[in-house]
């Protein structure tokens, strides 16, 4: 069994016969390669575990771990993208199903101006209704992950939620058959 002393060793005897080979890995990994280029993340991989080396046990698999590290990293960089391009599309995309959600009427039935009271509706909740509304429909939360994070019992959650749809129905019933 190598000590981690070898590890060193071991991780730059690997990266220097296999760097090709990783990128290669990389690059198939990725979705778009236009901003992101395999030899950086194999790079930054290959830093992380040489900075760590000799502070982690004894690796055995060295090709099995630096695989696995790589995949990591592009997953965490693939992640990080989603979030940082697409939050303000995802966003209005969120609020017309949520419009969606409150008609029977589909989303191109509505106009900009339905959308905007929505969000003034939202935003005129009780902050318990609000950050229901907010965490459940527009942030993805599930109510367990909910529950879990504020120590509130899931049924009271639902009810909050349930409660906060009423209002918001009722508040944009006048307004929709004025703007639709």
């Amino acid at each position: 069994m190598p000590t981690n002393s070898e590890n060193q060793k071991n991780l730059k005897s690997f990266f220097d016969d296999e760097y090709h080979a990783l990128k290669s890995y990389a690059k198939s990994r990725i979705d778009d390669t236009a901003d992101r280029d395999a030899g950086d993340i194999v790079q930054d991989v290959a830093l992380k575990l040489f900075s760590r080396a000799d502070s982690l046990s004894p690796i055995d698999n060295i090709a099995g771990f630096v695989y696995n590290s790589i995949r990591n990293r592009v997953i965490d960089i693939m992640r990080k993208k989603k979030n940082e391009t697409s939050l303000e599309e995802d966003m209005e995309h969120r609020f017309i199903e949520f419009t969606e959600m409150l008609s029977i009427k589909s989303a191109n039935e509505y106009s900009d101006e339905m959308i905007i009271e929505l969000k003034k509706s939202i935003q005129n909740l009780k902050p318990a209704y609000r950050n229901i509304i907010w965490s459940i429909d527009f942030e993805g939360h599930t109510y367990s992950e909910l529950s879990r994070k504020t120590n509130i019992p899931l049924g009271t959650l639902m009810s909050r939620r349930h409660r906060a749809l009423s209002i918001l129905l009722k508040d944009l019933a006048p307004k929709k058959q004025h703007i639709i």
